[in-house]
This record gives C-alpha cells, sequence and structure tokens, in this order.
C-alpha cells in the first residue's frame, strides 16, 4: 500500500467519480459480503 500525501488527499476529494467506482459503491452497499465470505470461507 503506498502513503497518502496530503496533496493527494485534496486531489483524491474534488475529483469526479469514474461510473466504474459509482457502480463499486453501489454493489459494496447491497452486497452482504459477510454472508458471501462465509460460504466461500471453507473452499
Amino acid at each position: 500500500m503506498k502513503q497518502t500525501t496530503f496533496a493527494s488527499l485534496t486531489f483524491d476529494a474534488k475529483k469526479k467519480r469514474t461510473r466504474r467506482e459509482v457502480f463499486l459503491a453501489e454493489m459494496d452497499q447491497m452486497m452482504p459480503w459477510s454472508m458471501l465470505e462465509a460460504i466461500i470461507e471453507p473452499h
């Protein structure tokens, strides 16, 4: 993981969100990730 700087924090906060980022954020809210992880963990 790369270290975050003050400049990159400012830039990241101001950039426009891409369609991909919006989609992934929506999926993250909708999916019950902990339940899915529990199902696949034994495999």
